[in-house]
């Protein structure tokens, strides 16, 4: 071979290299951008997996896909069971009129039947409306000429008597319950109360009422603050709302006998210091797992049905035997609790309460050992990322379960501890279904406003307060007080 030969071929051997270590590195990266495209597709799945019965999702956004059974189904029949005591229409004491019907002749021999007298021997009742019209009540005043002095003295209209013809508190009262309680848009209650009473309201007139009551509840609306602070056990949660077509956040404070609704652009901590009621509450908190809720002192609890879903989520979706356990611990804890307080314990005994607490920290430390056993690293080169690696749903949520758990069993050592943070989501609930009517709040004032008549209100109908009499008190310049009786448990 020639020195020319030998040089041609070492030519061709390094172009050879050198195209192989294109090829090499075309192939590592097209199995970056495989390895990616697959970590996406399974987040995607993860995503894709979540609905109501799994997670924290609404049931609307389920879609109209077959919904899955999350508990056995029953063996009871449907409809009402054996021993439930109906509502059935009864009849009335004293009815408002009464109407005889009796017979003109015999119906045997026909002879005439108007002067003898009848017996009743059955009696029916019909519940109707009374005739719907609206009342109008003149006011006069009067001049009277002082026959010592000749000075002529007028009256004076009562208070909130102001225009020649306007609509009285009962009315104003009407319709700021239909708008903001039960949630018609402002046209359908002008149109209602058209049809029903013949009333012109105007849309704008609506709305002026409204601004007009939740400026006259401003002062209820810290008073109902001072209450929360006040109380021993408050729930709280927060939902996404849109205000002027932008997201904005609802918060809401409760316990069982008061509700105070906030909106605020944020969601985390801004947004809670800046309603004022945990930075300085010390009592306990009922909550999902919102990181921002972990910055206040007061002790806290999280909802077992948050807990439940997540369970329920990793069992199904990253098969790990250690949710589906803890899914049933939970909810046997919830059973023994259930049975205790039925029986006027406080808490749960220590021995079925010690035994119980063993077998949570059993299935976390089962947990543990699932993920050091099968957390491998995925093959092929992992995509480089900045900052802390993510972790899985089922590790999160060991976690959780792991650094909370105070505030998981706290319910077990205080049976007035609810399991779960239903209230609150059942007060968020009308929120949603306002935005799914109206879509947004039209106006930042809108939201302040309803805001303050929805706490007013849900709070009136948590101590039994009848709705409109308590919206007619707003109009007439005495809303109803915020009731408290001392010792009891709000």
């Amino acid at each position: 071979m020639t020195e020319e030969e030998a040089n041609h071929l070492r030519e061709a051997n390094a172009h050879l290299k050198e195209a192989l270590a294109r090829a090499e590195r075309r192939i590592e990266e097209v199995e970056g951008r495989l390895m990616s495209a697959m970590l996406r597709i399974e987040e995607l799945e993860r995503r894709l997996a979540k609905d109501s019965h799994n997670s924290s999702k609404p049931p609307s956004s389920d879609g109209f896909t077959r919904k899955v059974r999350s508990r056995p189904k029953s063996a009871k029949p449907s409809g009402g069971q054996r021993g439930h005591q109906g509502h059935a229409l009864l009849q009335v004491a004293e009815p408002d009129q009464v109407l005889i019907h009796r017979p003109d002749q015999c119906a045997g021999c026909s002879a005439s039947l108007m002067e003898i007298p009848g017996q009743v021997t059955e009696r029916r009742q019909v519940h109707e409306l009374p005739p719907l019209h609206l009342i109008v009540i003149e006011y006069q005043v009067e001049t009277v000429a002082c026959p010592t002095c000749g000075h002529r003295t007028s009256g004076s209209f009562p208070v909130g008597v102001e225009a020649p013809a306007q609509y009285g508190p009962q009315m104003q009262a009407l319709a700021v319950y239909l708008s903001q309680f039960q949630l018609l848009p402002l046209a359908r209650v002008r149109e209602l109360v058209a049809d029903l009473w013949g009333g012109q309201l105007s849309e704008g007139t609506i709305a002026r009422w409204v601004a007009e009551a939740a400026q006259i509840l401003a002062p209820r609306m810290d008073m109902l603050k001072q209450w929360l602070v006040a109380s021993r056990l408050n729930h709280v949660d927060e939902s996404g709302i849109r205000v002027k077509g932008l997201l904005r956040w609802m918060h809401v404070i409760l316990t069982k006998w008061l509700t105070l609704y906030s909106w605020h652009p944020k969601r985390g901590q801004e947004a809670i210091d800046a309603i004022g009621v945990l930075p300085q509450y010390q009592g306990r908190a009922m909550r999902d797992r919102w990181h921002s809720y972990d910055h206040y002192s007061c002790q806290q609890s999280l909802c077992g049905a948050h807990l439940l879903r997540d369970c329920l989520f990793v069992a199904e979706q990253e098969k790990r035997p250690w949710a589906a356990a803890m899914y049933e611990l939970l909810l046997q804890m919830k059973k023994t609790t259930d049975v205790f307080r039925e029986q006027g314990a406080k808490a749960v005994p220590p021995p079925e309460r010690d035994a119980l607490v063993l077998q949570y920290f059993e299935v976390l430390q089962r947990g543990f050992t699932e993920h050091g056993a099968l957390a491998l690293p995925p093959p092929g080169p992992a995509p480089k990322k900045s900052g802390r690696k993510k972790q899985s749903a089922s590790k999160n949520l060991l976690d959780a379960l792991l650094t909370r758990a105070e505030q998981v069993l706290a319910f077990l050592d205080d049976l007035s501890i609810p399991f779960t943070n239903n209230q609150a989501e059942r007060d968020l609930r009308m929120i949603k279904v306002q935005q799914k009517i109206s879509g947004t709040f039209r106006s930042e004032q809108g939201a302040t406003a309803f805001c303050a008549l929805r706490s007013y209100l849900s709070t009136m109908r948590k101590q039994g307060r009848p709705m409109l009499a308590a919206l007619t008190a707003v109009f007439e310049g005495s809303p109803f007080p915020i009731a408290w009786e001392p010792g009891r448990a709000l």
